[in-house]
C-alpha cells in the first residue's frame, strides 16, 4: 500500500469520527446545555495534556528521523569501506587483485540485490550474505604481502574488512522498526485523549469550530504518519539506499 494512501486513509478516517462525534454530541445535547459552564481547571487540564502529549510526540518524531540517519549511515560506510578495499587490493598481483575483486562484487550484488529485499520484509540480513562476507574475509587474510606497498594496502584491507562488518551488523539492527508496541499504544492513546479533550470543552458545530477540530485531527494524523513512516527506515524513508552500493559498483548491481 502506498504511503500516501495510508495518510490520505488516516487523516479522512480521524476527521470524520472527530466531526461525527461532534456532531451526534450537539444533537444529543438538552436545551440547558450552556459550554459557557465549562469549569477552568477543565481547561487549564486540557492545556496541559496538549502540551504534555506535544512533548513526547516531539520526542517520538526526533528519534525515529535520528534512527533514520543512522541507518542511511551504515549504508554509505558499508559501501565506502567496500569502495576502498577495492582501490588498495590494486596495490597487489593481478591475481590476488582480481580474487579480492569478484568477492567484493559476489557481496556487493548480492546486498543490493537479495538480501535488500528481504531485510525490507522480513527486517533481518540474509545468512549466505554473512558467508559472503566471511569468503572476502578469508581472501584478504590469504594474501601474503612482499613489498612494502602490499604491506601497506594489506593492513589497510584488514581494517575496511571490519568496517564492513561493523556497518552490517549496524545495517542489520536498523532493519527492525524503532518504535516498541507499548510507546506505540502511548502514542495512540494520548492522541485519542487529547481530541477527546476537545469534547469537555462543549464545542459546537459552528464552521469555524468544526474546521479547527478537522485541523487539529489532520493534524495529529499526519504527526502520527510521520512517526510510523520513519520508524522502519529501510521499509519507507530509505528504500533507495542500494544507490550507495550503485555509485561505487555500477556494474555489479546493474548485473544483479
Amino acid at each position: 500500500m502506498s504511503e500516501w494512501l495510508v495518510l490520505t486513509i488516516a487523516v479522512v478516517a480521524t476527521c470524520s469520527v472527530v466531526l461525527l462525534a461532534v456532531v451526534v454530541r450537539q444533537r444529543r445535547a438538552g436545551e440547558d446545555d450552556d459550554p459557557s459552564e465549562t469549569p477552568d481547571v477543565i481547561e487549564y487540564m486540557t492545556m496541559m495534556i496538549g502540551v504534555i502529549y506535544a512533548i513526547v510526540l516531539g520526542l517520538a518524531i526526533a528519534g525515529v528521523w535520528e534512527a533514520r540517519g543512522t541507518a542511511d549511515e551504515w549504508v554509505r560506510q558499508e559501501a565506502q569501506a567496500l569502495h576502498e578495499m577495492d582501490e588498495r587490493a590494486k596495490a597487489f598481483p593481478e591475481e590476488a587483485r582480481d580474487q579480492i575483486h569478484e568477492r567484493i562484487e559476489a557481496y556487493v550484488a548480492h546486498t543490493a540485490g537479495d538480501e535488500w529485499s528481504h531485510m525490507v520484509d522480513e527486517g533481518e540480513l540474509t545468512d549466505l550474505g554473512d558467508e559472503l562476507l566471511s569468503q572476502l574475509r578469508a581472501t584478504v587474510l590469504a594474501q601474503e604481502p612482499e613489498t612494502v606497498a602490499e604491506v601497506q594496502s594489506y593492513q589497510g584491507l584488514v581494517d575496511q574488512v571490519a568496517i564492513v562488518d561493523e556497518a552490517r551488523v549496524g545495517r542489520g539492527d536498523s532493519a527492525q522498526p524503532t518504535m516498541p508496541p507499548v510507546v506505540w499504544a502511548g502514542l495512540i492513546a494520548g492522541a485519542v485523549v487529547t481530541v477527546g479533550m476537545v469534547f469537555t470543552l462543549q464545542i459546537q458545530r459552528s464552521g469555524r469550530e468544526l474546521l479547527l477540530a478537522g485541523l487539529f485531527s489532520t493534524l495529529l494524523a499526519f504527526l502520527l504518519f510521520l512517526v510510523w513512516y520513519f520508524d522502519d527506515p529501510f521499509a519507507h524513508g530509505l528504500n533507495d539506499s542500494p544507490d550507495a552500493f550503485r555509485s561505487f559498483f555500477p556494474q555489479a548491481v546493474a548485473d544483479e
